[in-house]
C-alpha cells in the first residue's frame, strides 16, 4: 500500500514539530501516512491548499498565521471549528468539499484531564487572552462543566465579546470577562493563552490568583520552563505544565479525524520531551 500525503502549512514552518509527531503516529499505528511541512507564501495560502488537494493530498494541519484563512476557505465547518473562527485541520469529504475542523480545544482538554489528571468539572478556571488560541479552546473547556470560567485580557472589550459569543454554551458554568489586573482570588486552574511567554513577558496578574493547589498551564511549550510558568512557581504554584502535550494531543485528534485511528500519545510525548 502506498503512503497517503498529509502536511502542515504555516509561515514560517521550519520550527514545526508536526512532521515528527505524525511520523511517530504513523510508525506506531502502521497507517500508510507520509507527512511533510509546507511554507505557504503569506499571500498564497488558498492557492497552496488547492494545489495540495488537487495533487492528491489527503489532509492538512494549519498553523500560524493561516488558521483564520483556513476557516474562511472551507466549504463546511465542523461544530467545534464554527464558533472558534479558526481551523487547524482540513480535509475533503466524499463529495470533494473542503471541511474545516479545530482540534486545539480537544487537545488541551485531553492533556489536562488524561495526561495530568486535572479535574475540570466544577473547577474555577482563569484563562488569559482573548485571541484565536483562547477562542479555539473555550467550547471544549465549557463542555467539561467547570463551575466558573473567567476570561481575562488586556483589552476587556475583547474578553467580553468572547464571553458573549460563548454564553449559550456555558450551561452550568458562570462565564465572566475582565482585565488582567482584576482577579484577586485564587483559581483552581490558570491557563495562559497569550503569546507573552514567547517574548519573555508577563500579563500583569495579581499573585493572589495562585494558591498551593492551583494548576498552571501555559499553552506555549518550551524545553525550559516558560516565563509564565516560572512566574507561577515563584509565587507558590506547585503544578505547572507547558503546551507540548496539547500540541501532541491536538495532532492525535487530527490523525483520528483523517484516519479513524487514535494514536497512543504517551510514547510520543515522551519521545519529544527527550529529543
Amino acid at each position: 500500500m502506498s503512503n497517503e500525503l498529509y502536511a502542515v502549512v504555516g509561515h514560517p514552518i521550519n520550527h514545526s514539530k508536526s512532521p515528527r509527531i505524525h511520523s511517530l503516529f504513523a510508525k506506531h499505528t502502521g497507517e500508510p501516512v507520509e507527512y511533510t511541512a509546507i511554507q505557504a507564501p503569506l499571500d498564497g495560502f488558498a492557492a497552496t491548499v488547492h494545489q495540495f488537494f488537487d495533487s492528491g493530498g489527503k489532509g492538512l494541519n494549519i498553523t500560524v498565521p493561516f488558521k483564520e484563512q483556513a476557516w474562511a476557505l472551507a466549504d463546511l465547518r465542523e461544530t467545534r471549528a464554527e464558533k472558534a473562527g479558526a481551523a487547524n485541520t482540513l480535509y475533503q469529504n466524499r463529495e470533494g468539499q473542503l471541511v474545516a475542523d479545530n482540534t486545539d480545544g480537544q487537545g488541551l482538554v485531553r492533556d489536562l484531564t488524561i495526561n495530568h489528571g486535572v479535574q475540570l468539572k466544577g473547577a474555577r478556571i482563569l484563562i488569559l487572552g482573548a485571541g484565536g488560541a483562547v477562542r479555539g479552546v473555550l467550547g471544549p473547556l465549557l463542555e467539561q462543566q467547570p463551575a466558573c470560567l473567567t476570561i481575562a485580557n488586556r483589552t476587556v472589550a475583547k474578553a467580553e465579546a468572547l464571553a458573549t459569543l460563548f454564553a449559550d454554551e456555558a450551561d452550568v458554568t458562570r462565564l465572566n470577562a475582565c482585565g488582567f489586573e482584576t482577579p484577586d482570588q485564587p483559581f483552581d486552574i490558570i491557563i495562559n493563552g497569550t503569546s507573552a511567554s514567547l517574548l519573555g513577558d508577563l500579563p500583569p496578574l495579581c499573585t493572589n490568583v495562585i494558591a498551593a493547589g492551583t494548576v498552571v498551564y501555559d499553552m506555549m511549550y518550551s524545553l525550559q520552563t516558560t516565563t509564565f510558568n516560572q512566574w507561577a512557581l515563584d509565587n507558590g504554584a506547585v503544578r505547572v505544565f507547558d503546551g507540548l502535550g496539547m500540541l501532541i494531543e491536538q495532532a492525535a485528534e487530527s490523525f483520528l479525524v483523517w484516519r479513524g485511528v487514535q494514536p497512543d500519545t504517551a510514547r510520543v510525548i515522551d519521545a519529544l520531551r527527550n529529543d
